[in-house]
């Protein structure tokens, strides 16, 4: 999925690692699902019938990646706030949300990532 999309693996990875800690059948007090953590609805407009499953999840993650990647001009740390906290409340405070958990979310990714 990370080279169908153009996602660099190890982002995925860390994305992973931060949202499910590679536990497949992880569902949040939110009703986030799975190994990427997608809600429902999110998960739906992926075009993800099971978000249960890794591989559809991983396909759905990677492409909502994509997504927030293009929408946010390749800027990492929008897009990895975008994932957490949605695009909206990116755009309406113009960068990382000042929300706790969306700003350690993103610092924790990065560092996962290596980018930190």
């Amino acid at each position: 999925a990370s080279q169908k999309y153009g996602v660099d693996a190890d982002l995925v990875k860390a994305v992973i690692q931060n949202e499910s800690a590679y536990d497949a059948q992880a569902i949040s007090s939110a009703g986030a699902m799975g190994l990427m953590q997608l809600m429902p609805a999110t998960a739906a407009n992926l075009g993800v019938e099971d978000p249960m499953d890794p591989a559809q999840n991983i396909e759905g993650g990677v492409k909502l990646l994509r997504e927030l990647l293009n929408q946010f001009s390749g800027n990492l740390t929008n897009t990895l706030a975008a994932y957490n906290a949605g695009p909206g409340a990116v755009q309406q405070y113009g960068g990382v949300p000042p929300y706790q958990e969306t700003q350690t979310y993103v610092k924790r990714v990065l560092s996962t990532y290596g980018k930190g």
